[in-house]
């Protein structure tokens, strides 16, 4: 396996996904331990998975930042169910699409494909047909922000391995970005701008078949 990894994106949360590390590297010794709610702390839940919930098609851009400082960007496409992609500007060379079931990544530089089932990735916390934050993952903590609020969570079976941390605006409410956490505390962050709903895209954003494959070839 290479050294650069898909890291979720996309997420949103999927979900979403980023690349740099490894799903193994997110994998807990512990339990998560639930966060005991405050009203105010499950109104804003609720306000988060009916945001999520009600997203259908978006397109936005992205900037993402690893845990060494080294700043990325490109364009994110969604369509929930099970949709997304995350299209990095030259000269990164970087392709992360989910289809719904799983996620591929392809780098063009360094002629890598590699395939993660997306029920294992913290991007379908974002991309689930029924979205439940308050069911199938822990919330850990809900914190207030300048201009919003974030939501930190890990899977409840421990499937998507990570800790994701989803960043929302307050008014309106809408998904400001994410960021990724590794067992050793590193981590990588993506924020999203002109991020909005948007009709038509194109069905084979979602489709990424191993480019290096010759025709004819299994």
């Amino acid at each position: 396996m290479t050294t650069r990894r898909f890291l979720i994106a996309a997420g949103l949360a999927a979900v979403l996904a980023s690349p740099g590390l490894a799903p193994s590297a997110f994998a807990q010794d512990g339990k998560p331990v639930p966060a005991v709610l405050t009203a105010d702390q499950k109104a804003l839940l609720d306000k988060a998975t009916a945001y999520i919930q009600g997203l259908s098609s978006a397109k936005g851009r992205f900037v993402q930042t690893d845990a060494r400082g080294a700043v990325t960007q490109g364009t994110f496409y969604l369509q929930r169910p099970g949709k997304a992609r995350f299209q990095y500007d030259p000269p990164a060379g970087l392709l992360v699409v989910s289809n719904g079931n799983n996620v591929n990544i392809f780098d063009s530089r360094l002629k890598t494909y590699e395939s993660y089932p997306l029920s294992k990735t913290p991007l379908n916390l974002l991309l689930a047909r029924e979205v439940r934050l308050d069911r199938g993952v822990v919330i850990t903590d809900i914190r207030p922000l300048a201009d919003g609020f974030t939501i930190v969570a890990q899977d409840a079976k421990r499937q998507a391995l990570g800790k994701i941390s989803l960043d929302f605006s307050n008014s309106p409410v809408g998904l400001m970005g994410w960021t990724v956490t590794d067992i050793k505390g590193g981590q990588i962050r993506v924020r999203l701008s002109d991020f909005a709903e948007t009709a038509n895209l194109d069905p084979k954003l979602f489709v990424l078949t191993d480019p290096r494959r010759k025709v004819g070839k299994p």
